[in-house]
């Protein structure tokens, strides 16, 4: 690292110019991102710092605030490529600008055939799982917490604090480490003894409240200055601007294992719906750059016991509460939706499925027989394809697998030491698991 890059690496970011003009970040970016817009139909422009962490400040109700994306000038991109070989190198004009700090490798996560797992009816279909198990803290959070983290950074915080029970705080207890930041986790008393021990493990400050607790304890430690919030504020939900950009080069990913071509579907486990608006804003953008002339078709899938984006969609309106039923597919386990997945559907002809904790545990179970340890609620993805007749298009599916299940909840199993003489190892086989030798 040369003696300037380290200066970059540890200096405080100062952002002087706000509005239209792009950031002066002291450093070279190739990032071509412009402004903060919101998505609200009368569309807003705002700049891209600070980031606006409660939605559109001009079309915010009571009832919705409507999230806000970062937008880019599209009409300089030069480098962008999505071939075979194709990296995030190669996509930096379309990302937000990295802060030299925020400098963790994520992505490059591979597609992985399951094919042999399709049901009957689509057992001429090429089936693919893309495996967010393989990131930094093992799940598709980190494509998120690497560009909220970058822009906690640019706007000068010292500590972020997040509300989560899950991948989403552990990430960006990582992400945190690795930025030089201190972080706050707001959780609960009984977080999966994984996820607690990783947040000590990273450094991080995890405080255990009652689940209704967290978010105005959230919104009273964010008053506190050098304190930056990556979790929603509002209860529609809005989440940061910055962090669904990650989750485009999912898609770029995808388009480059593929060489370029569109699968003919993306099948993918939804809570707030902040991946599944990143997934379809990276493949629309190919297709508004001419790499590809149509959109896969995107599947939420929920649990059924929940399900907010489904019941949305069924009563036409933008965001709905539901109750909080019992799930094991704790991933997506959310009781209200934003209105980024509504969007994201309703533009790529999209579909909105429930599955049952039964089916999503089997599927779960089918998926470790391939080698693929996932949590319960990624299996949900598999389960929803005994739903769907068919897809339009030809070509693959993209099942997204979100996280490792090494982090769902168990409870400590007891065993009693065998004997290592044959008749005992045998005996202890067929006992335990019906497998004889």
């Amino acid at each position: 690292m040369t003696a300037e890059a380290d200066r970059l690496r540890t200096a405080p970011a100062t952002i002087p110019i706000y509005g239209n003009t792009p950031m002066n970040l002291h450093f070279e970016t190739r990032s071509l991102a412009t402004v903060q817009r919101s998505l609200a139909a009368d569309a807003k422009d705002y700049p891209l710092l600070p980031a606006l962490l409660s939605g559109c400040p001009a079309s915010a109700t009571e009832a919705m605030q409507y999230p806000l994306e970062l937008d880019y000038d599209y009409g300089s991109v030069r480098d962008a490529t999505f071939r075979r070989g194709s990296t995030w190198t190669d996509w930096e004009e379309l990302l937000p600008p990295r802060h030299p700090r925020a400098d963790m490798p994520v992505g490059g996560t591979p597609l992985v055939d399951v094919s042999t797992l399709a049901p009957a009816h689509l057992a001429d279909r090429r089936i693919l799982m893309k495996d967010e198990s393989r990131n930094p803290t093992w799940s598709h959070k980190d494509r998120l917490n690497i560009f909220t983290v970058s822009a906690a950074l640019f706007e000068g915080a010292k500590t972020i604090i997040v509300a989560s029970s899950g991948n989403h705080g552990v990430s960006a207890a990582a992400m945190a480490a690795r930025g030089g930041l201190n972080c706050v986790v707001l959780t609960m008393p009984d977080v999966s003894g994984a996820f607690r021990d990783m947040l000590f493990g990273y450094g991080a400050f995890p405080v255990f409240l009652k689940a209704d607790d967290r978010w105005p304890a959230m919104r009273a430690l964010s008053e506190l200055p050098g304190m930056y919030p990556v979790s929603n504020l509002t209860p529609a939900h809005t989440g940061h601007p910055w962090g669904p950009e990650g989750y485009k080069t999912i898609a770029y990913e995808i388009l480059a294992d593929l060489d370029g071509v569109a699968p003919a579907a993306i099948v993918v486990p939804t809570g707030y719906g902040e991946m599944l608006y990143g997934i379809y804003k990276g493949f629309r953008e190919a297709r508004l750059l001419g790499h590809i002339d149509r959109l896969p078709q995107l599947v939420a899938v929920e649990p059924a016991a929940r399900g907010p984006v489904h019941h949305a969609l069924e009563q036409g309106k933008m965001t709905v509460t539901v109750a909080p039923g019992p799930t094991i597919q704790l991933g997506t386990a959310t009781t209200v939706n934003g209105y980024r997945p509504i969007a994201a559907l309703h533009e790529s002809d999209g579909l909105s499925l429930l599955v049952d904790d039964e089916a999503a545990q089997t599927a779960h179970r089918r998926l470790a027989g391939q080698g693929l340890w996932q949590e319960v609620s990624s299996g949900a993805s598999l389960a929803a394809l005994d739903q769907i007749e068919g897809f339009e298009t030809e070509g693959p599916i993209v099942l997204m697998g979100c996280s490792t299940g090494l982090k769902e909840p168990n409870e400590p199993m007891q065993f009693k030491a065998s004997g290592a003489d044959l008749q005992d190892l045998k005996a202890v086989l067929e006992r335990d698991y019906g497998f004889k030798i």
